[in-house]
């Protein structure tokens, strides 16, 4: 057993065994190599990856190959998720060397952390025109051993290139109108008319950008902006990227047309597409949005909740296909065979109502369950009771892997979703299930000067600083769940960590993000990336919660901070909206105001009070924060001076510093917030 035995993340765990000396990221890994005069192997990559479990079983578990790593190299195991910032540095040197980059990512480094030979997936032979494993770490340590200065000397460019880079040159001011309008047009000439989403295969649940459409939407009135997150929201949940008897959304779908997805399930997909459904059923009162939204919710908190209240990280592409191999989608594929197995005279109508054919859509005659009938009636009844037999005999199948660490980040986004699912859908429960999330960040994430761990795992704290992502996104998450319960401990605690957010992740000079603090480790560069792509960037959810906080508050240093951080969206929204989604549906919140809702009344079980919270709740302008408690409580400061309106409760809406008269029913107050 390697030094990884002791650590928490699962995915390091999974290599404890491994016959290589494996180290983890740390100072005394990099004293070892420079005591012994050896170069480091950075191998990373994730619990839920699948080439990087064919990798660790070619290579990393063969005695052969071990033995050469451990006499010639110092190797080094990293979670991508656990340190996203190790990650993102060398990465973007991968990218930058080779033009593409992915995971499991291999890095050859000096003793000084400086890399010098990059690559991803290596197999145990040459094939496809790449090198064996085995011949890179040859090669790697014949020049190692032989020609050092040269190593040297690409090491050194590689690091003064790297440093010479300018990510991102911000706009000194937020985006207006004509931006967020060209960040729109180049929405369309993206979008695929045909099927939904944007660009070719493989292709990704766009939530971010969805956030977006629906926001402009809300704003402008534009239909082409709410007609392309109906469409998307439509053919992503009729497809075989959604689990249609579990409910949730696999990582991407490998074609254009939804239908075979990578079946890995992530939490930050599955928490920001059940917010987006839940949004897209408060714009449109669809039927099938409202399905999706409580069935992802349903599987966040059946298959992801950890027994401490917390949410997993993901679940595993790959598992027992029934013979003791793993095999990606073993879990959730189906034959006719097997559907006439569990339904008997009911399989003919299964195979026409999911798509299963003869043939297959996946693999081995294997089909991808979807809903490709888009005429016809079919019996709900009957359909109700296919799809729970179906999801009983799946059930009793060999279950992915689950990788249980609660990383902080994603958490914050699914507290979000929860709050919000379970309110506007009358689910006690959800709301239930995101506070006991939010209270897992604050004992077990939240120290006593306010700084947050990455993660944590069976309740026990990681060892990394959080990173400015999960300093925005949990806040956002005890922004929403603020607005949702009415309770307000938890815009005190966003409070805190916006301020960390100010003091140690912002460039005074310039307004711009970081994505580690100014007193985290020393990496070869400092990461800082604005781009939203699986999950919003640090930099963007940290402005939409500095915003939201800053419309709750009045504070002007956080709205200020917000602003000047949304330049970087003036920059990149017209030239790359889909990868600034959620930086454009924050810009189309501080273009709105926010709007502030403030909601009094005489207790929490008023039933006058709860209609007025939740109107509020479910008014669709961009951002709007939502305050509600007693005349004389203290809880938000939205409600210093409220008062009720001849004795019953009131709601009174802010904009731009500017307040409306108070409103006592539900449809004037509906009428404010469109």
């Amino acid at each position: 057993m390697n030094r990884l035995a002791h650590e928490t993340s699962p995915y390091l765990l999974q290599h404890a065994d491994n016959p290589v000396d494996w180290w983890p990221w740390s100072a005394e890994a990099f004293a070892e190599a420079r005591r012994t005069n050896r170069p480091v192997l950075l191998s990373v990559g994730y619990s839920s990856c699948h080439w990087c479990h064919v990798m660790a079983h070619e290579s990393f578990e063969d005695e052969v190959t071990a033995g050469y790593l451990n006499e010639h190299f110092v190797s080094v195991k990293v979670d991508r998720e656990e340190r996203p910032d190790v990650d993102a540095v060398y990465m973007e040197a991968v990218q930058a060397a080779t033009g593409h980059g992915g995971w499991p990512m291999t890095v050859f480094l000096t003793p000084d952390a400086e890399p010098f030979y990059f690559g991803t997936y290596y197999p145990p032979a040459p094939r496809h025109g790449m090198p064996s494993f085995r011949q890179v770490l040859e090669g790697v340590q014949q020049a190692w051993t032989t020609r050092r200065d040269e190593v040297g000397e690409v090491a050194g460019k590689i690091v003064r290139d790297l440093a010479q880079r300018e990510i991102v040159r911000q706009a000194a001011e937020a985006p207006g109108e004509q931006e967020l309008a060209q960040a729109l047009l180049g929405l369309t000439r993206e979008y695929d008319p045909q099927r939904g989403g944007f660009g070719g295969a493989p292709k990704f649940p766009p939530s971010m950008v969805l956030e977006f459409l629906l926001r402009h939407h809300a704003r402008t009135g534009a239909e082409g902006a709410l007609q392309m997150a109906v469409d998307t929201g439509e053919r992503m949940a009729r497809g075989g990227i959604y689990d249609q008897l579990g409910g949730g959304f696999a990582r991407y779908s490998v074609d254009r047309d939804w239908v075979v997805p990578h079946f890995e399930k992530m939490l930050y997909d599955n928490a920001l597409l059940c917010r987006v459904y839940a949004h897209l059923w408060r714009a449109t009162g669809s039927d099938l949005a409202r399905r999706v939204a409580l069935e992802t919710a349903d599987f966040l908190v059946r298959e992801l909740r950890t027994p401490e209240g917390g949410f997993a990280s993901a679940l595993d592409a790959d598992s027992d296909d029934g013979t003791g191999r793993h095999v990606e989608g073993a879990y959730y594929v189906w034959t006719p065979a097997q559907l006439r197995d569990v339904l008997g005279d009911d399989a003919e109508l299964a195979a026409q109502y999911f798509g299963v054919t003869e043939e297959g859509t996946f693999e081995h005659g294997q089909s991808v369950l979807r809903l490709p009938q888009t005429k016809g009636v079919f019996d709900a009844e009957k359909i109700a009771s296919v799809r729970r037999r179906l999801f009983d005999a799946r059930a009793r199948r060999p279950a992915p892997g689950r990788d249980d660490k609660v990383v902080a980040a994603w958490n914050g986004l699914a507290v979000a979703a929860l709050a919000e699912t379970g309110a506007y859908f009358g689910r006690p429960d959800l709301v239930e299930a995101a506070l006991g999330a939010a209270d897992l960040l604050v004992r077990v994430h939240l120290d006593e000067h306010a700084r947050l761990a990455r993660t944590s795992k069976d309740g026990r704290v990681g060892p990394n600083a959080g990173v400015l992502e999960d300093y925005g996104d949990v806040a956002e998450g005890f922004l929403a769940l603020a607005s949702v319960t009415g309770e307000g401990v938890w815009l005190d605690f966003a409070g805190l960590l916006l301020d960390q957010v100010l003091a140690r992740f912002t460039d005074p000079e310039t307004g711009a993000l970081f994505d580690t603090a100014s007193d985290a480790e020393r990496l070869i560069r400092r990461p800082q990336d604005p781009t939203d792509n699986a999950a919003p960037s640090g930099w963007t959810a940290a402005a939409g919660a500095l915003l939201g906080y800053a419309a709750h508050t009045g504070s002007e240093a956080h709205r200020v901070a917000a602003e000047r951080a949304l330049g970087v969206v003036k920059t990149l929204g017209p030239r790359v909206p889909r990868f600034i989604g959620w930086g454009l549906a924050v810009a189309e919140a501080l273009l709105d105001g926010p709007r502030e809702v403030a909601v009094v009344g005489p207790g929490p079980d008023d039933e006058r009070t709860a209609a007025l919270h939740r109107t509020a709740l479910l008014g669709a302008a961009p951002g709007a924060v939502v305050a509600c408690g007693t005349p004389d409580g203290d809880e938000f400061p939205l409600l210093a001076g409220r008062t009720l309106i001849d004795g019953a409760p009131a709601a009174y809406v802010c904009r731009g510093f500017v307040c409306d008269l108070p409103v006592t029913g539900p449809e004037a107050l509906r009428a404010k917030l469109v």
